[in-house]
């Protein structure tokens, strides 16, 4: 089964186009207006896997929160619909990503119910054009609208570049892994026989 989706979303504040496939090999094409973000984003791509197509158009004139975490809305539902009734999938993935003095763990429930912990310590106030309070702000809207269960944490390190880059990284590896299929489980990997 293909798991590509096409979603479009336009408010007053972004207009946005985005397709998706988690069975992908990388490729990107990126352009938020946000320099560092499609950085971010792009190594999302290329270390999950996932196939990415994404344009937003925002109002940078006022600043980058509502690009930003629309962005996430909209990447967020396009998980969500991809990843359809989750039958077979590994449902949980987890990632300790090191970047020089950095290290970085994210750990996903695909579980339907929406929560996040984000702790990335204290960076700068800004990487490029980003606004780096903005971070917790994107990861919060995928979760939610995704419904997944996403924990980020620091472990240690310094520099704020090297932080959010691995961030990113560790939470691509984890939703590959927790997207992947697994030939022993039959339907979804629950109890109750449903996830949500």
């Amino acid at each position: 089964m293909e798991r590509t989706v096409n979603i479009s979303r336009k408010t007053k504040e972004t207009d946005i186009n985005l397709t998706l496939s988690l069975d992908g090999s990388g490729n990107s094409e990126i352009k938020t207006g946000i320099g560092f973000f499609d950085h971010m984003l792009e190594g999302f791509a290329r270390h999950g896997f996932f196939d990415v197509r994404l344009s937003t158009i925002g109002d940078l004139f006022v600043d980058g929160h509502h690009t930003v975490e629309d962005t996430g809305i909209v990447l967020g539902q396009a998980i969500r619909q991809a990843l359809g009734e989750k039958q077979g999938i590994k449902r949980f993935g987890s990632c300790m990503l090191p970047m020089d003095e950095t290290l970085v763990l994210c750990a996903i429930d695909l579980s339907g119910r929406p929560y996040l912990v984000c702790e990335l310590g204290e960076l700068a106030p800004a990487a490029g054009e980003l606004d780096t309070e903005l971070i917790q702000e994107f990861f919060y809207a995928i979760s939610y609208s995704a419904g997944m269960n996403l924990h980020i944490k620091k472990i240690h390190g310094g520099n704020t570049h090297h932080i959010i880059e691995a961030a990113f990284k560790a939470f691509a590896k984890a939703l590959d892994e927790a997207s992947a299929y697994d030939s022993r489980i039959t339907g979804v990997l629950s109890t109750k026989g449903m996830v949500e």
